[in-house]
């Protein structure tokens, strides 16, 4: 409490004191009678959360001030004498719950207590409460475990385009889907070395399938990074984003978790976008906010010098585009979807509610089918890493005209016909012919 504090306390009390002290003579019966007054009266005590007055702190404020001869100064709040030092733990017991502390660094207030009760380091009779131990410790230093370990962090910023990108979502607008509105959420990957944006898009889901998306469309235009920095969110830890990125031969990171300090150029670029793009645009539907944050990305973000490195992303990427690792004509094909399956007796195959007709060769077998979820007629079927063609939609229809081949046929087709010389017998010759 600084002098002023004190200043005003004093006040306080000598306006509580002044009707006994001013006064030369005071009979007992209205003393008493003031004092029951000024006891049962709720006070606004200056820095203190009290609002009532004991009769007996009132007569001893009376007797300090009289002995100090009427000197404001004795109405100070005194400050006290075990400054310091615990009123309820004496020396031996403090001495224990030190070095108990010590010893458990990083346990709870309860934990402490049991543990001291269990060991019996405490004195007879000595029950701290919860608070009054927390007071001790925090007086001593050991209130917290310790101080953190300061953390080795460092800027960084790759060496060329396309070395490293930075990814992650982010919260966005309500926009207008249908008849109702639906929430957004931003995908968006930036170039480590340049502030580049390969792509970024709104979706109205934060699934894997939204981001597979955007990476996609993000690969086709700016090639293909040799590492990928992203989140630990579900989208960014799923297996089929592990395989298309190791088959890509892109490394992909994961930041730790909760430290998202080390994507701080994605971050910085979602700052950006909500406090310039956001505010100005007017329209309602997804399509008009992907449409006018691809304008804003291309026209005004790619254009102006970067405030970090001084110069346009465009420009700063396009300085060595020859360092830049294209990508491949089947990009598509990377993005399939895998799924397990046995070939049944009649040769169907189920997937996403729809049936198909493998090979005769694969009944009974258990295969592998590779897929996009908006490409229905085009299923690769795999056994053992081997493609086996396409999957043929079931026509329940058409099979019901189609004949049947026996065994025979079937042997006859699987014999190499180039293998059997000219003017040698074959199946089905007679040598009486």
């Amino acid at each position: 409490m600084d002098e002023q504090q004190q200043k005003d306390v004093a006040v306080f009390r000598f306006g509580v004191i002044c009707d006994f002290v001013t006064r030369p003579r005071m009979d007992r019966g209205e003393k008493e009678r003031l004092l029951q007054e000024k006891c049962s009266k709720e006070w606004e005590v200056p820095h203190s959360g009290r609002s009532r007055l004991a009769r007996s702190t009132i007569l001893d404020w009376i007797r300090v001030y009289r002995k100090s001869g009427g000197r404001l100064e004795s109405l100070y709040p005194k400050r006290r004498n075990d400054r310091g030092k615990s009123r309820t733990i004496d020396e031996e017991s403090a001495q224990s719950i030190i070095a108990l502390r010590r010893e458990m660094p990083r346990c709870s207030m309860p934990t402490l207590m049991i543990e001291l009760e269990r060991r019996k380091l405490l004195s007879p009779g000595l029950v701290p409460t919860r608070s009054s131990l927390r007071r001790f410790l925090k007086r001593q230093g050991l209130l917290k475990a310790s101080d953190p370990i300061p953390v080795d962090r460092r800027k960084f910023e790759a060496e060329l385009p396309n070395d490293l990108w930075q990814s992650d979502a982010m919260h966005g607008p309500t926009v207008l889907a249908g008849e109702k509105k639906r929430k957004t959420y931003l995908f968006a990957f930036i170039d480590d070395m340049s502030r580049l944006v390969p792509h970024a898009a709104f979706s109205l889901n934060e699934n894997l399938d939204a981001y597979l998306g955007a990476l996609r469309c993000a690969l086709l235009r700016r090639g293909l990074p040799r590492k990928l920095y992203v989140d630990n969110g579900p989208a960014f830890r799923s297996k089929l984003l592990h395989e298309i990125a190791a088959s890509l031969g892109i490394a992909l990171i994961h930041s730790k978790p909760y430290k998202p300090e080390g994507r701080g150029k994605v971050e910085r670029f979602f700052r950006t976008v909500q406090a310039q793009f956001l505010p100005t645009f007017k329209g309602g539907s997804l399509e008009e906010l992907n449409r006018a944050l691809d304008e804003w990305i291309t026209t005004v973000y790619h254009q102006r010098p970067h405030r970090s490195t001084g110069e346009p992303p465009l420009k700063r990427f396009a300085a060595s585009m020859e360092c830049i690792r294209p990508a491949p004509r089947d990009l598509e094909d990377f993005f399939r979807k895998r799924a397990r399956r046995r070939v049944a007796n009649d040769r169907a195959v189920s997937l996403n509610s729809r049936l198909y007709e493998a090979p005769v060769s694969l009944i009974g077998k258990h295969v592998t089918l590779l897929y996009h979820d908006h490409d229905p007629s085009r299923v690769e079927i795999q056994l053992d890493g081997r493609c086996h063609g396409f999957l043929t939609p079931l026509d329940l229809n058409v099979n019901c005209r189609v004949k049947r081949r026996d065994r025979e046929s079937l042997v006859l087709e699987s014999i190499d016909k180039t293998q059997v010389p000219s003017g040698k017998l074959s199946f089905g010759d007679r040598e009486d012919a």
